[in-house]
């Protein structure tokens, strides 16, 4: 889409914040200047509608990252019930081998290597899954950042263009 293109309204379909603000800054970028002025010609409808496009973005946004947190939540919770799987199968299998008289003793012995291994995977599995977590998170921690930059030089922008020539 050119400067001298109309928008014909806020187009949020598969479009991200970063994508509608880059369009914006085509936008002012590609504005007619003003003879012997650093202000540019930029269609009022055509800013507005892209600025309300970016609005309608924004809970998408939000909405992703909820979604990254409850995936996370749910690999967490997964995990948990694996761990328990593992522990109460450990306590089964070493019960058994405690059933048998001539192995007590082995079975006793290998019961809590079981058990050992099986805290060691759970809290392997729990560890992995707060990896996970941390990893998403700090992904989107980036693209908010820079979504708030480019928010910010968008800002910027169009604050220098509505100042008085000569400030």
């Amino acid at each position: 889409m050119t400067a001298t293109e109309p928008r014909t309204g806020p187009q949020t379909d598969g479009e991200s914040l970063v994508s509608i603000l880059d369009e914006l800054t085509t936008l002012i970028s590609q504005a007619r200047t003003m003879p012997m002025s650093a202000s540019v010609l930029v269609n009022r409808a055509e800013a507005l509608d892209l600025l309300d496009a970016a609005r309608a973005v924004v809970p998408e946004e939000i909405h992703a990252a909820d979604d990254i947190v409850a995936g996370a939540d749910a690999v967490m919770e997964q995990a948990r019930r694996r761990a328990e799987q593992v522990l109460a199968d450990a306590e089964t299998r070493a019960k058994e081998l405690v059933a048998q008289e001539r192995v007590v003793r082995l079975a006793e012995e290998r019961a809590e290597q079981i058990v050992a291994a099986a805290e060691a995977r759970a809290a392997k599995l729990a560890a992995d899954a707060n990896d996970y977590c941390d990893r998403q998170l700090a992904q989107f921690e980036i693209d908010l950042g820079a979504i708030t930059t480019q928010v910010r030089a968008g800002r910027e922008a169009l604050a220098a263009r509505n100042r008085p020539a000569g400030e």
